[in-house]
């Protein structure tokens, strides 16, 4: 019997080799086990991530009854408890730049899949800041992760390092991501998988981007949270809280129960007797019949992973034409005109007109300016004296 293999077996011993399998792994564990149950012996701890200590609204949340390990980062940034608005207990950034070794804050580094979540308000002086939720250097100052808010272009972008030392840059752009910079509160989750990244806002998902395989985590460096990007300084946000679970699926499985106008059934918990000892199964194994190959398995019903997105839906129906829009500003002025041709007429000469009236005798002139003194005469007699006057007299007398 024991000459040949399980998976020599023929169909009819088949259920016979099946017992001696599970009686030698019985006989193989029961030292290791003695004093445990079946439900302590399949359960695997991540001892990367402690446990957390967390409010009661996140049993609720996520509506699951298990122990929830990762980093609650406020704690481990020592942030203080500031006021309370709209029933919300916020923490003070201060104006210290806001980091620490990374090996303070994840000792043994961060499982491979994990999820972000961040509740915040962004403020009027600050919703188009670019700034950092998480940021993770190694010790040569290079970013193996970082979770980046741009209120300039309303994106959210995540940062991976590739095994290779490369960055690896997604850039989620959705138009659903407006609404994180409307200045009111909003819980911002990211789900990190292994071959994944996804972005959810209030509990929805928004975007899924399949990455590259990412490197792991170096302790060496220094971790940065809620900086701005363009100074280091901490970012002007109401900040409610920001944590980091070691399991990928708290971002897809969260509710966001704690949100004004959201209602959430509680959590049902059952409290089963304990389990008898693995040894207390072995002599009703070995007794159970076999049974025969029709019979059917009444198993309980797990639930399986998140699919992938289905294809995107064929395009909507033209929309109405939309109003007229605003009177545009003036536009720049007009480039010179060409110069235009030079036109030359030149006037001909007309001919020569008729002789014009004779005109009209004109008024007297004005007496003209005393001559010079004549010569001095000759000296003559009287009698040619009076001779001469008579002879000037005469001539006068003729031109009258």
């Amino acid at each position: 019997m024991f000459s040949r293999g399980p998976l020599s077996c023929a169909k009819d011993d088949m259920i016979h080799c099946l017992r001696w399998t599970v009686f030698l792994w019985i006989v193989n564990t029961i030292p290791f086990t003695s004093g445990m149950t079946v439900n302590e012996r399949i359960e695997n701890k991540d001892h990367t991530c402690p446990p957390m200590k967390l409010e009661d609204k996140w049993d609720t949340n996520v509506n699951i009854h298990r122990e929830f390990t990762g980093f609650d980062l406020a704690e481990k940034f020592l942030l203080r408890k500031g006021t309370v608005t709209d029933n919300r207990l916020l923490l003070r950034l201060g104006s210290k730049p806001l980091f620490k070794p990374t090996e303070s804050v994840f000792p043994n580094g961060i499982s491979h899949e994990y999820s972000i979540i961040a509740t915040f308000r962004l403020r009027k002086t600050t919703k188009k800041d670019r700034w950092f939720v998480l940021q993770i250097f190694d010790q040569d100052g290079d970013t193996q992760v970082s979770l980046i808010v741009d209120g300039a272009k309303k994106t959210v972008e995540f940062l991976a390092q590739g095994f290779l030392r490369n960055s690896l840059l997604y850039v989620f752009k959705n138009r659903d991501l407006h609404a994180l910079f409307d200045r009111q509160f909003h819980k911002l989750g990211v789900s990190v998988e292994s071959n994944a990244v996804s972005i959810y806002l209030d509990c929805k998902l928004i975007e899924r981007q399949v990455t590259a395989e990412r490197s792991g985590m170096n302790v060496s460096g220094r971790t940065f949270i809620t900086t701005r990007v363009e100074d280091g300084r901490p970012v002007d946000i109401e900040l409610q809280e920001i944590l980091i679970f070691c399991d990928a699926r708290i971002a897809d499985l969260d509710r966001c129960c704690d949100s004004p106008g959201v209602t959430c059934e509680p959590v049902v918990t059952h409290n089963p007797t304990a389990a008898p000892m693995v040894t207390g199964y072995l002599h009703r194994m070995l007794s159970m019949p076999a049974q025969l190959p029709t019979d059917q398995c009444h198993c309980p019903t797990l639930k399986g992973d998140q699919g992938l997105p289905g294809l995107a839906g064929h395009s909507g129906q033209k929309g109405d034409k939309g109003d007229m829009g605003l009177k545009g500003d003036p536009g720049p002025q007009g480039l010179p005109g060409l110069k235009g041709d030079k036109v030359e007429q030149q006037a001909q000469k007309g001919d020569q007109g008729p002789p014009g009236i004779p005109g009209e005798r004109g008024d007297a002139g004005l007496p003209g300016q005393p001559g010079a003194p004549g010569k001095e005469g000759k000296r003559v007699s009287k009698p040619k004296q009076v001779a001469a006057c008579v002879g000037w007299i005469h001539v006068a007398y003729m031109y009258l």
